[in-house]
């Protein structure tokens, strides 16, 4: 079963070809808090009904949004972990080693995941590495611009699955589903030094169209495109699903919300589940105008950006009171 929602309001609700509008709920943010007070299903309380509609040409015309948001976007939170697939620390690696490193600390942290990121039920594994990209006002709809900051010295894709919560009033995460994201950043500034990565991930993300409700199959396959004035630069098939990984996806979720202030009731968190296919590993540097498509038969419709770069606001100065 796939979820998405209307930009201008309204549920979509498809199991295979069929999708319909379901009736009375407008939000997927609503009916997950439903599903959450009731301690049920998502699934169990989605009403009958509702006319029938086309997912693929919604979103062809820019009318889905992402498809959870909460009614207030400060308490929405974009988090993700990297090094967590087989094969995505060799870019990273690239990126990091200096010429007198046997191993880049990338590396490291990525031999930690593989060595103890799939530990047995019950027990807790290696910790992973964690990056904050912002509230929810960074949450990008799909075919929406994704924005590229005037001071950033690139605008990369990373092809990425990320899980949303809603944190239930006893303190339970509780897992609305899972969609494609465009985990977006700027990799020259990440290069510079391992330490820029938190800077180099405040950026904006892309999801959707579609929200996969259920577990997350163990091994998808989908393909990272960039297109350039109708032609295609940049085309990758991209693997993910826990058989691609070196971590679970139980033991990621288990050290974002080991953190308190990560449980807070009522809050949504979105968490991106890190990739091993990058242009920017091959040497891409993109444009104003390039077209990111990511797309994975599991999650439906393909979700599409173009890149846009902001003026330069300058220097930010403060006011003293």
């Amino acid at each position: 079963m796939h979820l998405s929602e209307l930009k201008a309001g309204g549920v979509i609700v498809r199991d295979g070809d069929d999708a319909r509008l379901i009736p009375a709920i407008k939000t997927v943010y609503a009916l997950a808090e439903l599903a959450v007070n009731k301690g049920c299903k998502i699934g169990d309380v989605i009403p009958d009904g509702g006319e029938p509609v086309d997912v693929a040409a919604l979103a062809s015309e820019g009318k889905l949004d992402v498809p959870v948001r909460h009614p207030e976007p400060a308490r929405m939170y974009l988090c993700g972990t990297g090094l967590t697939h087989l094969g995505s620390a060799s870019t990273r690696n690239a990126m990091h080693a200096a010429a007198t490193e046997d191993v880049s600390d990338s590396m490291k942290m990525f031999q930690m995941g593989v060595e103890g990121g799939k530990p047995t039920d019950g027990a807790v594994g290696a910790q992973p590495e964690w990056f904050y990209k912002g509230p929810g006002t960074e949450a990008v709809a799909p075919g929406d611009p994704l924005l590229s900051p005037g001071f950033a010295l690139d605008g990369g894709e990373e092809p990425e699955i990320a899980g949303f919560y809603l944190i239930g009033a006893d303190g339970t995460p509780n897992r609305i589903g899972f969609t494609l994201s465009n985990e977006f950043s700027d990799h020259v500034t990440e290069r510079i030094n391992y330490l820029f990565l938190a800077h180099s991930k405040l950026r904006p993300a892309s999801f959707g169209p579609e929200l996969l409700v259920g577990d997350l199959p163990r091994h998808i396959e989908g393909r990272s495109r960039i297109v350039r004035g109708g032609e295609v630069i940049f085309d990758q098939p991209f693997v993910s699903g826990e058989d691609n990984m070196s971590h679970t996806i139980a033991n990621l979720e288990h050290h974002h919300f080991k953190y308190a202030p990560f449980r807070r009731a009522g809050d949504l968190h979105v968490h991106m589940f890190g990739t091993a296919t990058l242009s920017f590993g091959t040497g891409v540097k993109t444009e104003d105008g390039d077209v990111f498509e990511i797309s994975a038969p599991a999650f439906g419709a393909p979700l599409r950006n173009a890149l846009q770069t902001q003026a330069d606001g300058g220097l930010v100065t403060t006011r003293t009171l």
